[in-house]
């Protein structure tokens, strides 16, 4: 296991990827997304979110040397639709020559009251985005087939949702976050899977990286937070964690306890009593 991430052609350090959405004010984004240490952000490329309504750009407070910018088809709920965003989001970076020209976090929801992913029109939108030279990162349900579908459409990477947009909920079905990892991995060790959505605090990313996930994805967690700066340090060290816990395997969970040393020896009688 390498310490980096690589996702298509990109090598990364860390782990952690963070939104730039739902925060009070640009200048606090700017400092969370510092604290957080991610390397790599995402930003919903839907002209109604990339320009405030103050007719500011959200890529002028951001630092384009310093981060990759990952473009979401957030908002989208079709496949037609989250293909020519995407197509957008490639001709905006393309004109400020950042890495993740090439990129997208492809997004087709089902509906605005679950924001759960549309699983056939998703399937559509990563098979054309492919064929268009597009390396897809793909948000999806925690659904195993869903998941293989998704990687032999040719999806870059592949995200499950730990719970649903927002919610705050955490890993609320390890066991099929274990059987997405083990089926996408079997016979390909380094395919990247990266839990995207519903992580509550700095104890769900440790879990999603305990899971042996490859890296999380967040925005509200964050930016909804009481202190979202104190919250993206804790985020980036919770990664940090579960990454080093995974690595060096945890205990096995046991019915009874274990003593810490060994009953052999023990001194049952001290001479002199």
């Amino acid at each position: 296991m390498t310490s980096t991430l690589t996702i298509g052609s990109l090598e990364i350090s860390s782990r952690l990827i963070v939104g730039t959405g739902k925060y009070a004010n640009y200048d606090l984004m700017r400092s969370a997304l510092d604290a957080s240490g991610a390397q790599v952000i995402t930003v919903a490329v839907r002209r109604e979110r990339l320009v405030d309504d103050r007719g500011r750009s959200i890529l002028d407070f951001i630092d384009l040397d310093r981060y990759t910018i990952l473009p979401n088809t957030a908002g989208c709920f079709d496949a037609a639709d989250a293909i020519r965003v995407a197509r957008l989001g490639r001709e905006i970076l393309s004109q400020m020559n950042n890495p993740g020209r090439e990129w997208v976090k492809l997004e087709v929801l089902g509906d605005r009251q679950t924001l759960l992913p549309d699983p056939v029109g998703t399937l559509e939108a990563c098979r054309q985005l492919v064929k268009d030279g597009f390396k897809v990162l793909c948000y999806t349900s925690d659904d195993p087939i869903a998941a293989v579908r998704l990687k032999e459409a040719g999806a870059t990477s592949v995200m499950p949702a730990g719970s649903p947009i927002g919610s705050g909920r955490g890993i609320a079905n390890p066991s099929a976050i274990r059987i997405i990892l083990e089926r996408l991995k079997s016979g390909d060790p380094d395919y990247p899977v990266i839990v995207d959505a519903g992580v509550g605090t700095a104890s769900d990313v440790t879990i999603a990286m305990e899971l042996g996930s490859d890296g999380v994805l967040l925005n509200t967690g964050i930016a909804h937070a009481r202190d979202p700066i104190t919250m993206a340090t804790a985020m980036k060290h919770a990664c940090l964690a579960g990454r080093a816990a995974y690595l060096a395997g945890r205990i096995p969970k046991r019915l009874y306890a274990t003593a810490s040393s060994p009953w052999e020896g023990v001194i049952s009688h001290i001479p002199g009593e």
